[in-house]
């Protein structure tokens, strides 16, 4: 099905620019909007008619006109800016509230919408009452739209624009092709007005004179070829919905059938031996409005208990708090992503889930604070300190891997805190290539009792340049853990070795043990 939405610049400056009277407090239309008005734009020095209502679409105004040769025409033609943004963010918002139909809906810039409704009729009796309802809700909402129904989206696209039912393709004129000007006029000056007309011809010679680009075209609308739209989301792995002859009007009794619902998806999970890693929830309102929540766990779940903790975390969160208005009239839930997951055996003497309260306290944290700002360490391929490790959301872990651990009874081989990008300091030592008997850092001297080391870490070869700074590899590094006479622990290396790389190289501290 697609449908077609001519004057939706129009009717979004309608909708925009309508004010509230102050005594009636009832929405009253720019003194503008009642003469005919158009969406301008400058193009190439010269003002531009882009799109335009339909009272001046009656008077014989439409896009690509000069606004001199508009105004020539009507003179009282009132003009606005032409944003193509807002129109494009318009149009995507209506594919949106298009989803109540079916998970496919593609948008067909700039004023086109189309929707694969295969098997999504059975709420209705049939599919010209789907579109009817379409209509219905899109008049609700002040878009005029005009709908088809076609075996292919291509003919359900030219059906739609040129204001046709379902089997008049034969009807449609050579420019629903879209093709180039120049060959619409061709086929013009041949006597071929119609589509019907180029199906009476010869493919062969048409291909020979117009190229194969119009017989594809020309397969698609007649619906001998098909070719896949492009959903706006990706379809979902499990999706269970609830609808209501009535609208829920609050958001208690609209919470309490979430978790009725992914009790169902739970059931469905469990046949498939997976869990839901990534849940996406869609209220739809009467009035067309969509709420939308997204809650992501750290490891696959099917654990109705946590899921209503995060669900009450997540709407907990929200800057708009829900509002259903009028009433949801449409509820659903979709499992987008999913992990293995398999029954967990327990001891028989019993014992307590770790991991699993673990997990629940990473999803719970992270759907309250954001799941940027849990983070967790993982080990990188690199022994450069600051690049050995690598900060990502702890909702990202992944299998386990195993940090290095020092032997029994040995000190720390890597500070708990380090500093990226190291920090400069000043240092005596008794020879240039020696360990640091005193240095320098924020100001204050820190005179060393004890050190151990050198600890020599070489750059990595393949990123080596000549006076790189610390950080980006470069020099050959050497570590020292240091105590001062205050029992405060240190990890400082020299940056580069003395004679070989540099004349004088520098020291850095690089990070702060416990």
């Amino acid at each position: 099905m697609a449908l077609y939405l001519p004057y939706l610049e129009s009717e979004r400056i309608i909708k925009t620019h309508r004010k509230l009277c102050p005594k009636t407090n009832t929405p009253t239309p720019d003194a503008r909007l009642a003469a005919p008005f158009a969406l301008i734009e400058k193009v190439k020095g010269a003002m531009m008619l882009m799109a335009v209502d339909q009272e001046a679409a009656h008077l014989g105004l439409g896009p690509g006109m000069k606004l001199a040769d508009a105004r020539a025409r009507v003179p009282d033609l009132q003009v606005f800016d032409h944003d193509l943004l807002t129109d494009a963010a318009l149009l995507d918002q209506l594919a949106d509230a298009c989803l109540r139909y079916t998970p496919m809906v593609s948008v067909s810039p700039p004023h086109s919408l189309l929707l694969d409704i295969s098997g999504c009729t059975h709420f209705f009796a049939s599919e010209t009452q789907l579109a009817q309802d379409t209509e219905d809700r899109f008049d609700q909402a002040g878009y005029s739209i005009f709908w088809a129904l076609a075996g292919t989206p291509d003919a359900a696209l030219a059906l739609a624009h040129h204001r046709l039912r379902e089997g008049a393709e034969a009807q449609l004129p050579v420019s629903a092709l879209a093709m180039d000007d120049k060959i619409h006029r061709a086929l013009e000056r041949a006597g071929l007005y119609y589509i019907g007309d180029l199906v009476e011809r010869p493919r062969a010679a048409l291909v020979a004179r117009f190229g194969s680009v119009l017989g594809l075209r020309l397969d698609r609308i007649m619906g001998i070829e098909d070719r896949p739209i492009d959903p706006i989301r990706r379809l979902a792995n499990i999706t269970v919905e609830q609808r209501f002859a009535e609208p829920l009007t609050h958001i208690d009794f609209a919470i309490h059938c979430l978790e009725e619902l992914f009790a169902q998806a739970v059931q469905q999970l469990a046949e498939r031996g997976q869990g839901a890693r990534m849940i996406h929830m869609m209220l739809f309102r009467c009035d067309g409005d969509i709420a939308r929540l997204a809650i992501e766990t750290a490891p696959a779940t099917r654990n109705i208990a946590l899921f209503k903790r995060l669900l009450k975390e997540r709407i907990g969160t929200l800057n708009d708090p829900l509002n259903p208005g009028f009433g949801y009239d449409l509820i659903r839930l979709s499992i987008v992503a999913t992990d293995r997951l398999e029954h967990e055996q327990y001891r028989l003497e019993g014992g307590e889930d770790k991991q699993g309260n673990k997990a629940a306290l990473i999803s719970q944290l992270s759907v309250r604070l954001g799941r940027t700002q849990v983070q967790h360490f993982m080990p990188a391929d690199s022994h450069i300190p600051e690049q050995g490790l690598l900060a990502l959301p702890a909702l990202d872990s992944g299998p386990p891997k195993l940090w290095d651990r020092p032997k029994s009874g040995e000190p720390p081989l890597r500070p708990l805190h380090m500093f990226d990008p190291p920090q400069h300091i000043q240092v005596l030592a008794e020879v240039p290539d020696g360990p640091p008997y005193r240095f320098t850092w924020r100001r204050k001297i820190h005179r060393v009792s004890r050190y151990e080391g050198p600890e020599r870490i070489a750059s990595e070869w393949w990123q080596r340049r000549n006076g790189q700074q610390p950080g980006k590899g470069g020099l050959t590094r050497d570590y020292y853990r240091v105590e001062d006479i205050r029992g405060r622990r240190y990890w400082l290396f020299r940056h580069g070795l003395y004679g070989s790389e540099k004349d004088n190289p520098d020291w850095y501290i690089h990070g702060l043990f416990a």
